[in-house]
């Protein structure tokens, strides 16, 4: 629990987000659960600056959904949400829980977490959250897998060596992120592909 949170959802967690607008609120959202989790907030922060400039290749609810969602990938990490100990479906259940189902689900299944999911047997919980396959799903897996832990870029390639480093090679996380590994690089390709499009990458 972080230092001098009730174990409650906190005051905050009841604001209309349509009222402060969803970025807004998301932004305030990750502030309040993560500020202070050393390298895990300075990565929410660089994923959430790259989805700002990532966004303008969206439009309205859209850009929207992947900027509030880039703030909110990991806000299942704090330690007030802990239900399961998996941030993907800790992160989601309280997002659903104050209605905001899309930004659940996109928590949810954020960076193929349904490998590591399946893996830990939490397969059939991640199955109550619709996974969205989408250019937004796709942005969010490129904003996630192009930040690195603390929050500056990396290419795909030097993230996914990073995290085989991190928890050893024959761990879990790194089976599953050998599964996963395709269909991450497809999302991150047709990102690129779009922000090309876009004007927004040479």
């Amino acid at each position: 629990m972080l230092p001098g949170m009730d174990p409650a959802p906190p005051p905050d967690a009841t604001d209309v987000a349509h009222d402060l607008g969803l970025i807004t609120w998301a932004a305030r959202q990750a502030d309040l659960m993560l500020n202070g989790m050393g390298n895990r907030w300075r990565h929410v922060q660089g994923v959430a600056a790259k989805a700002q400039i990532v966004g303008e290749a969206f439009e309205g609810e859209d850009r929207e959904h992947l900027v509030a969602g880039a703030h909110l990938h990991d806000i299942g990490y704090a330690p007030v949400l802990h239900v399961t100990g998996l941030h993907q479906l800790d992160g989601a259940l309280y997002l659903r829980s104050l209605g905001h189902e899309r930004l659940a689900a996109l928590v949810a299944h954020h960076s193929e977490a349904r490998f590591e999911l399946k893996l830990r047997g939490y397969g059939s919980a991640l199955d109550k959250y619709r996974r969205e396959a989408s250019s937004v799903s796709a942005a969010l897996v490129y904003c996630d897998l192009t930040t690195g832990p603390t929050g500056l870029p990396m290419t795909l390639d030097d993230r996914l060596s990073e995290v085989y480093e991190r928890y050893g090679p024959d761990s879990l996380v790194s089976e599953a992120l050998r599964q996963a590994t395709p269909h991450l690089r497809a999302a991150v390709d047709a990102t690129e592909m779009l922000l090309r499009r876009r004007g927004l990458m040479r």
